[in-house]
């Protein structure tokens, strides 16, 4: 068969259902810069925000990490996939335990995680990093702001966010995805 160029306005199987194949194992097909495909989500934006301060809490009350971005969905029926990074995450003081939220706006729309470092230890002890995805519907199109939130859930001592920053380099993020549907 000669090479060249099929042009047609809809490719569909003999039954109108099942599985149509473009290409075979070990082949390569192409999508030109600039096509439009529709019927399957693809990435439209992506925003990535970093934040390396470190950050302390020994209240109960949820606060502000400092770890925020936003994005402006292009549709209200796009999702936004959101991935979290926290490290340098320290606690002070026996029987001390952080919480993290994922917050749209001021709405907890995720809990990320507590993390209980139990001791009898009363200085500082690394609990470590947390992650988390989550696949968020916004539902607008407005400008849309994601924050992680934190608080000592016993309210018995300090914990930080980025501790070893003060000593050099440690780093969240958070990167957001808008996908369409």
């Amino acid at each position: 068969m000669a090479n060249g160029t099929l042009k047609v306005s809809n490719i569909q199987t003999s039954s109108g259902s099942g599985t149509i194949t473009i290409g075979q194992s070990g082949e390569t097909v192409t999508i030109p810069s600039g096509v439009t495909m529709s019927g399957m989500g693809k990435v439209l934006q992506v925003v990535n925000a970093t934040f390396s301060t470190n950050v302390t809490s020994s209240s109960s009350t949820f606060a502000d990490s400092g770890l925020t971005a936003s994005i402006t969905p292009s549709s209200t029926s796009n999702k936004i996939l959101v991935f979290v990074n926290i490290n340098g995450i320290y606690k002070g003081g026996s029987n001390t335990g952080i919480s993290l939220k994922l917050v749209r706006g001021v709405t907890n729309i995720h809990n990320i995680e507590s993390i209980g470092a139990y001791t009898n230890d009363s200085g500082f002890v690394a609990v470590g990093s947390a992650s988390t995805t989550y696949l968020d519907s916004p539902s607008t199109t407005s400008s849309t702001t994601y924050k992680i939130t934190f608080n000592s859930f016993n309210n018995t001592g300090t914990v930080n966010i980025n501790a070893n920053s003060v000593s050099g380099g440690t780093v969240s993020t958070m990167t957001l995805m808008e996908i369409a549907v």
